[in-house]
């Protein structure tokens, strides 16, 4: 995702903080004007990211698809879009990746589902934007992995690679994955393998 940033939080260092908000509670996500930015909630700071452009939208979208038509005829859980609201447990943080998937067994956990969902999903993935970088990218994984998240992919369009990361390597990617590689669901959601050469090829060409 694209910004121009101004200010940031050590909590939140791929994002803006937005001036001159008290905190705020996630929930609040669901009532924010649509204003070309996509927002965030970081232990009650409430940051905010430019909206994506065409690749970055192109690949989620794309990669959303192929996780969906894995996992929904198998009924193995559920896939988000970018807009999907994830509360995490023991904090007042949302985060919304850009796809996210959580397992089936957790659809119990849902009381409202017109409230954000009220767990970290178990798949995280993001599409960095080329303002982003590894620094942002690692805090952002760090943060999806403290929240429960099992496994995060962090997607690079200009360079073409994916960094894996795991609850076992924090201060790391698990691994980096090159375009003759292919992306992985493992324990995730298994049997789900995507080329990751498909992952950024232009789908016009």
């Amino acid at each position: 995702m694209s910004m121009a940033i101004h200010l940031r939080s050590p909590l939140a260092p791929w994002a803006e903080v937005v001036p001159g908000v008290a905190p705020v509670a996630v929930e609040a996500l669901l009532a924010l004007p649509d204003d070309g930015y996509v927002y965030e909630v970081v232990d009650g700071v409430l940051v905010r990211m430019a909206g994506s452009g065409d690749e970055a939208t192109t690949i989620a979208h794309y990669l959303g698809v192929a996780l969906t038509n894995f996992v929904r005829p198998r009924r193995l859980g559920i896939v988000t879009g970018a807009d999907g609201v994830y509360k995490f447990p023991h904090a007042e943080t949302g985060l919304l990746p850009d796809i996210g998937f959580y397992v089936a067994e957790k659809r119990a956990f849902i009381v409202d589902r017109s409230k954000p969902i009220p767990f970290a999903p178990d798949l995280a993935v993001e599409v960095a934007s080329p303002s982003q970088d590894a620094d942002d990218m690692a805090a952002k994984a760090r943060a999806y992995l403290h929240g429960g998240v099992r496994l995060v992919w962090v997607l690079w369009p200009q360079a073409q690679h994916a960094d894996i990361w795991r609850p076992a390597t924090l201060d790391r990617p698990t691994a980096t994955l090159n375009v003759g590689d292919a992306l992985d669901g493992e324990d995730v959601i298994p049997g789900f393998t995507y080329p990751v050469a498909d992952v950024f090829a232009d789908p016009l060409a």
